[in-house]
């Protein structure tokens, strides 16, 4: 015997094929018809008891503050290395303000060491970015020295680091 013969002569492939699709595609039907679903809290035929949801979402924050405490105290979520891990992540692209609106979004701040760390570095990585972008060649114009410094303040760098890689560039 075949396996693809189910043994009353029919092929299963062609039996799909011959269904209908309306047969495939059909609704469940109204909601009304379906307990449970968009019944109202006053439906007499609601099933179950009544749920208080206020009651139910204290329960539910209580156990996420529970449970980030928990984490926390085990050293599984911690500030300390989300600030170290975005610092990281985005020195070599981004300016000082930009890494600082982004912790910031985030609800964090910059220690001071890291901090002290990110301006010590923010001119060599201005100048990388400057020259990863646009090359070691000088702003032809004012008009290119005009966007390079666009795209330098667009990455979070401050403005006299910027002056200073385009004069540097310019000597």
């Amino acid at each position: 015997m075949d396996v693809a013969d189910a043994g009353d002569g029919t092929d299963p492939v062609s039996h799909a094929r011959s269904r209908s699709p309306s047969r495939l595609h059909r609704s469940p039907g109204p909601a009304s018809a379906r307990p449970g679903v968009f019944s109202s809290a006053g439906d007499a035929a609601a099933p179950g008891p009544a749920v208080d949801t206020a009651a139910a979402w204290a329960e539910a924050e209580a156990a996420v503050e529970a449970l980030l405490e928990w984490l926390q105290a085990q050293r599984y979520l911690s500030e300390e290395r989300f600030v170290e891990s975005r610092v990281h992540a985005r020195a070599a692209r981004f300016g000082n303000l930009r890494i600082r609106q982004e912790l910031a979004q985030h609800g964090v701040a910059l220690d001071e060491d890291a901090a002290q760390r990110l301006r010590d570095t923010e001119l060599e990585r201005c100048r990388e970015v400057w020259a990863r972008k646009f090359g070691d060649a000088p702003p032809a114009d004012a008009a290119q020295r005009a966007r390079q410094m666009r795209f330098l303040a667009g990455r979070g760098f401050g403005a006299d680091v910027i002056r200073r890689v385009l004069q540097s560039c310019e000597d």
